[in-house]
């Protein structure tokens, strides 16, 4: 596979990390960045484990507001609702 030379900036803590896994994995730092961008690649359009739990805790919260009522009840009420609008809404007038 033919490489190419290119130049990046990193700040202090992305070439600790660098660095750091490149001594513990005891391989060079082009492969390390090499092997980071191929597994970052593969989850392009996946959730990362932060967005995941966001979400997750979204739902957490969000569930328990919805209420919890019979079919039959929110059915009747939707019936009300669009029988009122089709005889044109309410019949007093709200200031």
């Amino acid at each position: 596979m033919a490489t190419t030379k290119v130049t990046f900036t990193l700040d202090d803590v992305a070439l600790k990390r660098l660095q750091d896994a490149s001594a513990r994995l005891r391989m060079p730092k082009s492969e390390v960045v090499r092997e980071a961008i191929s597994e970052f690649y593969e989850r392009i359009g996946r959730l990362s484990e932060r967005e995941r739990v966001r979400m997750l805790r979204a739902i957490d919260e969000l569930l328990p507001k919805i209420p919890l009522r019979a079919e039959a009840e929110v059915k009747a009420e939707l019936t009300e609702l669009r029988k009122a609008r089709r005889h044109g809404g309410r019949r007093t007038r709200i200031e």
